[in-house]
């Protein structure tokens, strides 16, 4: 079923984006896996490209474009090389950035922007919690008024599981101003890495995505003026609900592109390895499986391809993305795992693609809230 959410435009610039992964990406993946981050110089030619620039306004060197189908091609390109790069760059650019857009002042724009997209500053963003997970509004990170009357802040606690944690040169942290209010008393801040009392844990070891950079982030006592208030005290926790369906559309774009992918390339596999005298793709079951998945892959991708266009055009619910984030999820792991299998024992040597693609994506039915959390989120809205 060919897709139709795509013109000559979008279609241009995803070629800029397989080029640049062919010439920037491929010959340094197996440094990217062995070092545990992505190097700065391939930031920065992130940045040359303007792939970190698509929706941050042109005063502030972005391109200023409205029209999310470009976030969503750059994301199925970047998901197409591996997982860990499109979740990299996806938290500075599609997650991150966008509060400092949509909340920033002037000045914190003026500030910050223009070397976000240019890929110097690097951007992180701490919700998650070692106690709280996917629970948002139980984080305990907290943040008072210096008792100088200076009206700075003061930060106490961590934050856990962050990508691009280790490297990051900003990060927007989610803190409790007000103990008395609940998810109102949440605020969001902008901590600038160098800033006393704010640490950075080491990458963390993960069973996959060994090149993302995730790390721990720690406060103690770090003291920041008034100015890195990002929007209104006490709207951090409304802010994070109306961010969250761009974030979790973006992993469903990501994890069906992922899929995709390595399925095309499972597909040329069993066209050309051979038992028992033939290639494995012409034995019954092996092409009824591959039927199967080429169906599951289209069906879904057809469901994220509405969400992306509902979201370009601003009608995108929180309960449809969670939809997208859930299924996609599930179903990459579904196709990637039977792709394994249809590669035998090779699939199971980290040498082969189809080994750390399957590796990789166990991760997305847990992050960007869990897929119990979506089905949670689906089933309120029944009113279950």
């Amino acid at each position: 079923m060919p897709r139709n959410i795509y013109d000559e435009d979008h279609e241009s610039f995803r070629a800029s984006v397989k080029e640049f992964v062919e010439r920037t990406l491929v010959p340094r993946a197996e440094e990217m896996i062995r070092e545990h981050r992505i190097p700065r110089e391939v930031w920065l030619e992130a940045g040359k490209q303007g792939f970190f620039g698509l929706t941050i306004p042109e005063e502030f060197g972005g391109a200023g474009v409205e029209d999310y189908r470009f976030n969503a091609v750059l994301a199925e390109e970047l998901a197409a090389f591996n997982a860990a790069t499109a979740s990299c760059f996806g938290i500075h650019s599609d997650i991150t950035a966008p509060y400092v857009v949509a909340l920033g002042t002037e000045e914190q724009k003026q500030r910050w922007l223009p070397k976000v997209v240019t890929g110097e500053t690097i951007l992180s963003i701490g919700m998650t919690e070692p106690s709280g997970g996917s629970d948002l509004a139980a984080l305990k990170t907290t943040a008072v008024r210096a008792d100088d009357g200076s009206g700075d802040w003061v930060i106490n606690g961590s934050k856990t599981f962050i990508t691009n944690g280790h490297q990051c040169d900003l990060a927007v942290v989610a803190a409790r101003t007000d103990p008395t209010k609940g998810a109102k008393g949440i605020s969001l801040f902008v901590l600038e890495a160098g800033d006393a009392g704010f640490t950075k844990g080491n990458p963390l070891d993960k069973i996959g995505q060994p090149e993302s950079d995730t790390s721990e982030l720690f406060f103690d006592d770090v003291r920041v003026p008034a100015d890195r208030l990002l929007g209104p005290e006490g709207m951090g926790f409304v802010a994070m609900m109306q961010k969250l369906p761009q974030e979790r559309l973006g992993n469903a774009i990501a994890n069906i592109a992922g899929a995709d992918q390595i399925l095309r390339e499972t597909i040329a596999y069993t066209k050309e390895r051979k038992a028992f005298g033939q290639p494995i793709g012409t034995f019954q079951h092996n092409k009824f499986k591959i039927a199967e998945l080429v169906t599951k892959v289209e069906v879904t991708q057809a469901y994220v391809d509405d969400c992306v266009t509902a979201h370009a055009q601003g009608r995108l619910t929180a309960v449809d993305a969670a939809k997208a984030k859930w299924w996609a999820a599930e179903v990459q792991c579904s196709v990637l795992d039977e792709c394994v299998q249809l590669h035998g024992g090779y699939g199971f040597m980290t040498e082969y693609r189809v080994a750390r693609a399957w590796r990789d994506a166990r991760v997305h039915k847990i992050w960007a809230g869990t897929n119990e959390i979506m089905k949670e989120l689906i089933g309120r809205d029944l009113g279950l």
